[in-house]
C-alpha cells in the first residue's frame, strides 16, 4: 500500500468502518477510516472510483449515512471492496492526486454518523442483570420473571445521543435517598456509564412485518461504540412503574466510525445454550455472537487514566438477531439509522461488569485509580472513554473510541 498502517491501528485494511466528517469549513461528507487517515469519498467519487456502481454523489456530500446506507449492502459492500482493491495497489494513477482525498484523521472533525429516528436500549446481558437484580432485589431470585424469556428493553431518547467528543453538563433531578421523607431537587451524585455496543439497522420494515432471527442481520448495517450515562441516583427513585426516565435522556454517544457486520465476520463465535428453551420466533439455527473485546477507562482531569473495565460483546444472552426479531413480532416498524443499543455488557469477573454500579457494588466500595484516589461514582472533570476491537490471526478490526467528558452542573 501507499500508506502505511501501523499493526495495532483500529483501522486496518480488513476493517473500512464508514463516518461523517468534515475539514477547513467544508460541507460533511462520508469518510472511511484506515490507519491515521481518513478517505474523502467525495473526492474519490469526483475521481470515477465508483463509476462501475452507479453511486449517487449527493449520498457522499450529506450530513448523514442515511442515504448512504439506504442503497443496500450490494452497493455499499460495493464501496468496500473497490476501496481495498484500490489501497493493495500501489501503481494506480488516482495515488497522484492523494491530496485530495487521503486525509489526516487529527485534521478533521468527525460527527455524529447517522440521523438517529429511534433508539431501543435492551438488557442483554445476564451477568449485568443478576448483578442488578442482587443489589435490588432477592438476592436468591436476582432475575426477573421474564428475563430469560425475552429480550427486554425500553424506547429511549434519541435527540440526546452525540458522537465522541461532545462533553456535557452533569443533570439535575430528583433524587429520594429515603422513601419515608420528600425528595430533594440535586444534581446527580451518583454519575454512572454503561458499557454498550449499538446495532446500526441499514434497511426499512413496514408496519406490521414481523423479522425472523434467520433474515435479522440482513438488516443490520454495522456497529458503533455506545455509552449509555445513567444518573442511578435518580434512576433508583423514577424507575418504578414505567422504568427509566430523567436518568437516562439527559446525554448518551457514540464512537464516530460504523464498522460494518461484514467487517465483523471472522469474529463470529458460538453463544451459550439458552435454558429455559425459548419460544419459536426467538430460537436460532446457529446462535452466534461476536468476539470483541471491550475496555473502559476513567481519565482524572489531571490526565491520569486507568482501565476500570475488560469486558467482551460476546458476553450476550440475547443475540442481536432475537434482539430484532422480538422488536418487530408485534408489527412495529425499522427505519434505517434506528439505534438499538446492547445494554450494559458484563461478564462473570468483576474485572469485566460494565457499570461503576456494579464495580463499586452500588456505591458501597471504591475503585483506586492510578494517581491513588478513589471513585464511587464519576466526578466532574473525569473522562470516560470506551475502546473496542476484534482480533484474530494478526487481523485486528476496531472501533476506534467514544469520549466524554463530565462538566460541572448548570
Amino acid at each position: 500500500m501507499k500508506i502505511s498502517i501501523a499493526p495495532n491501528s483500529d483501522f486496518s485494511i480488513h476493517n473500512l468502518p464508514f463516518g461523517i466528517f468534515s475539514y477547513n469549513n467544508n460541507s460533511k461528507r462520508v469518510g472511511v477510516a484506515i490507519g491515521e487517515y481518513a478517505l474523502d469519498l467525495t473526492e474519490l467519487h469526483k475521481l470515477g472510483i465508483f463509476d462501475s456502481l452507479n453511486l449517487p454523489f449527493y449520498t457522499l456530500e450529506n450530513d448523514f449515512l442515511n442515504d448512504f446506507i439506504a442503497l443496500g449492502k450490494n452497493i455499499t459492500n460495493g464501496v468496500r471492496t473497490i476501496i481495498r482493491n484500490f489501497l493493495e495497489k500501489e501503481d494506480d494513477e488516482l495515488w497522484n492526486n492523494s491530496l485530495k482525498f487521503l486525509l489526516p484523521q487529527k485534521n478533521i472533525n468527525l460527527h455524529l454518523p447517522i440521523r438517529i429516528g429511534d433508539y431501543t436500549d435492551f438488557y442483554s446481558s445476564e451477568a449485568h442483570a443478576r448483578n442488578v437484580g442482587k443489589m435490588f432485589r432477592d438476592p436468591e431470585n436476582a432475575l426477573l420473571p421474564n428475563w430469560k424469556h425475552l429480550p427486554v428493553a425500553y424506547h429511549g431518547r434519541a435527540s440526546s445521543i452525540f458522537v465522541s467528543g461532545k462533553n456535557f453538563n452533569r443533570p439535575k433531578g430528583q433524587i429520594c435517598n429515603d422513601e419515608t421523607k420528600a425528595p430533594i431537587f440535586s444534581p446527580s451524585v451518583r454519575l454512572d456509564f454503561e458499557l454498550e455496543v449499538g446495532t446500526v439497522i441499514g434497511k426499512n420494515t413496514e408496519v406490521g412485518d414481523s423479522i425472523s432471527t434467520e433474515k435479522a442481520e440482513e438488516y443490520v448495517f454495522g456497529f458503533l461504540l455506545f455509552n449509555d450515562w445513567s444518573a442511578r441516583d435518580f434512576q433508583k427513585w423514577e424507575y418504578v412503574p414505567l422504568g427509566p426516565f430523567l436518568s437516562k435522556n439527559f446525554f448518551s454517544s457514540v464512537s464516530p466510525w460504523i464498522v460494518c457486520l461484514e467487517a465483523l465476520e471472522p469474529f463470529r463465535e458460538d453463544a451459550e445454550v439458552q435454558n429455559p428453551e425459548v419460544l419459536p420466533y426467538l430460537k436460532e439455527k446457529k446462535r452466534r455472537n461476536f468476539n470483541i473485546i471491550l475496555e473502559v477507562y476513567l481519565e482524572t482531569k489531571e490526565g491520569i487514566k486507568t482501565l476500570i473495565s475488560d469486558s467482551n460483546f460476546k458476553n450476550m444472552y440475547w443475540t442481536v438477531a432475537q434482539q430484532i426479531a422480538h422488536h418487530t413480532v408485534g408489527g412495529c416498524n425499522l427505519n434505517i439509522g434506528d439505534l438499538m443499543a446492547s445494554g450494559t455488557i458484563s461478564g462473570e469477573e468483576e474485572s469485566s461488569y460494565g457499570s461503576l454500579l456494579e464495580i463499586t457494588k452500588g456505591g458501597k466500595s471504591r475503585i483506586k485509580l492510578a494517581d491513588g484516589t478513589e471513585r464511587s461514582f464519576i466526578e466532574d472533570g473525569d473522562t470516560i472513554s470506551i475502546k473496542g476491537y476484534a482480533l484474530k490471526n494478526g487481523i485486528k478490526v476496531g472501533f476506534g473510541e467514544v469520549r466524554n467528558t463530565v462538566l460541572p452542573s448548570k
